[in-house]
Parts: C-alpha cells; sequence; structure tokens
C-alpha cells in the first residue's frame, strides 16, 4: 500500500503546476456515473471519493447509478457527456476491461472516448469449488478435469462477466473441458456451488470469504499475483502451477475525453488525497482488496493491457457477444 501511495504523491507532485493553474472548476454540481447498481463495489468506491471531493472542492458530487447491458448503458451515457469536468465515472473491470474485448457493437471505445484520472481500487478474484467435487487445489481440479473431459461444469454471473471471463481464461490456459452454466447474478450461482448443482466458479472476492471459512465451499485460488489478506491461506493461480495467469476486479476514475488538462490534474491531486485517507482505505478494505492510485498515464497503461488481455482470452475461447 505504502508503494502505491509514494507513487501517488510522486504523480500528484508532477501535476502540480496543471492543478494550480486550473480555474473555477468545480463551479456547480458534478455528476459521478457508476455504470452499476447501488451498493456494488465500485457504487461504494464512488460515493467514498465523491464525499472526499465534494469536500475538498466545495461542490455537490451527485452519484448517478445508471445501469443496463453489463455497464455498458453508464458507460455509454458518460462517454457522450460534454468534456467539461461535471461528468466523472468510476468504471470498473467490466465495463472498461471484458466487455470493450468481448462484445461486439459496444457504444463506447474503452481508449478513445475517455481520459484515464486514477485507478482507485483493485482486489482478487477467487476460484471456488463445491465440496461435493473431490479436489483440495486449483491443481487437482485441473487434474480432474483432464482425466473427466467435459463432465464438469462452471458458474458465473452471466455470459460476458468477469465470472465467466476468468474460467475461460483457466480453460485456454490450461486446456480442460468444462461447460459454461451462466446465472442472473453471482449470489444464485454461489447457491449452487454450495448445494453441489454446479463444480466450480470464479468469483469477486467479497461474497466468498464467509462461504470459504465457513468450510460450504473449497477456496482454490486467487487470481491476482500476491495472496489476499482475507485468506492468507489460499495460494495465487501461478502458486498453484499456472504461470502467467494474473487478473483483477477494479474500480477506476475516468472522465469524457477532451476534458482540459488543468481540470484532470486538479481532480487526479484530490482523488490522490481521497485514496491515502485512512477512512476510505479501512471501508474499501471490506471489499477484500485494496486502495491504490497511479497517475493518468500508468492508469492508460494499466487499461489497455487489460483490454489486451481479455481480447486475447476471448479469441482464443471463441467469445463474441451483443450488448443486452
Amino acid at each position: 500500500m505504502r508503494k502505491f501511495v509514494a507513487s501517488c504523491m510522486g504523480g500528484l507532485l508532477g501535476f502540480g503546476l496543471l492543478a494550480a493553474q486550473a480555474g473555477p472548476w468545480p463551479e456547480r454540481q458534478v455528476t459521478l456515473i457508476v455504470p452499476s447498481a447501488p451498493g456494488d463495489g465500485s457504487d461504494i468506491a464512488a460515493r467514498l471519493i465523491g464525499e472526499k471531493l465534494q469536500a475538498a472542492l466545495g461542490q455537490p458530487f451527485i452519484v448517478e447509478n445508471r445501469m443496463g447491458a453489463g455497464g455498458v448503458v453508464g458507460s455509454a451515457a458518460a462517454a457522450k457527456a460534454a468534456p467539461d469536468g461535471y461528468t466523472l465515472i468510476m468504471a470498473n473491470a467490466g465495463s472498461h476491461g471484458i466487455i470493450p474485448a468481448t462484445y461486439k457493437g459496444v457504444p463506447y471505445d474503452a481508449m478513445r472516448d475517455f481520459a484515464p484520472v486514477s485507478l482507485v481500487y483493485r482486489a482478487p478474484n477467487i476460484f471456488l469449488a463445491s465440496k461435493k467435487l473431490p479436489v483440495k487445489s486449483l491443481a487437482e481440479l485441473v487434474a480432474y478435469a483432464k482425466a473427466n473431459p467435459g463432465k464438469l461444469s462452471f458458474a458465473s454471473g452471466g455470459n460476458g462477466s468477469s465470472a465467466h471471463m476468468n474460467s475461460e481464461y483457466l480453460k485456454v490456459l490450461t486446456g480442460i473441458e468444462a461447460t459454461h452454466v451462466p446465472y442472473r447474478g453471482s449470489a444464485p450461482a454461489l447457491n449452487d456451488i454450495v448445494s453441489g448443482q454446479v463444480e466450480f466458479m470464479a468469483v469477486n472476492l467479497p461474497p466468498a470469504i464467509g462461504l470459504a471459512q465457513s468450510g460450504q465451499v473449497t477456496p482454490l485460488a486467487v487470481t491476482t499475483r500476491k495472496r489476499a489478506a482475507a485468506l492468507p491461506d489460499v495460494p495465487t493461480v501461478e502458486e498453484s502451477g499456472f504461470p502467467g495467469y494474473e487478473t483483477v476486479a477494479w474500480f477506476g476514475l475516468l472522465v469524457p475525453a477532451g476534458v482540459p488538462a488543468e481540470i484532470v490534474a486538479k481532480l487526479h491531486a484530490e482523488v490522490v488525497k481521497a485514496c491515502a485517507d485512512q477512512q476510505v482505505q479501512q471501508k474499501l478494505s471490506v471489499l477484500g482488496g485494496e486502495t491504490v492510485c497511479n497517475t493518468p498515464a500508468e492508469f492508460a497503461t494499466f487499461l489497455g493491457a487489460d483490454i489486451a488481455r481479455w481480447k486475447e482470452v476471448a479469441t482464443a475461447a471463441k467469445i463474441s457477444l451483443e450488448p443486452k
């Protein structure tokens, strides 16, 4: 965490001159679009950061949840907004990583139509298995799948969801066969993992922690390069014998392309301060990850790499979807 904050402070100094030159922005209410439902992780992050921005900049920062099509509706609205600094978006790995890589006809370009401000949060996903499946590790799951080709099924919260694509990534990397069973959200999918109707799934960390700690499911591996503080005994996918696998759940702040650089710099400076706030860090840690920040250039590089990764997976898995 400290190295992220140190990096952010370096970025803050680099943007200091532009921020100092910024005009009176904001002079009125700022809308912060969240392309997901109230109570979702990115919604929580948006409200925490928005409160800090409002206190620092003296104008209301109003969170507006624009759900639909897995994040397409809200993201498209943000992309089309005037580039004046009065519309922001708290994007996530789905809206600006997976969807641009896997869906046809998306009405926005995640790179071209937005200007990055800063990453705000990132966390592992986790692979879980039903207790009815005779495996205790990810390596054992892969071995079982290869010994029983086509007999395993994996759950997700829907086609093109993070859960879906994380498991497709595992299939591509290991060559296993498994049938996708999409659900309308992660909650019913997890219920069927617990009951043994489906054998395994990948999911964001928060809903998995209690199930893993209570022994209702078998935690197999987390998807980041380091272990999760909430489940320190669960190895990473790489530690499980599959080098090169890494995915993260993330939230980050962007603005429509064309917002003046001095506004981006001013906004970035305040986001850095918000991410360093202990209250913000504590509340976001409940989601199972860590508060982070970086420079706009670093966030752009991160975003491009995330999209490229999912494009590779989608191509290899022959996945091409359309927004609904």
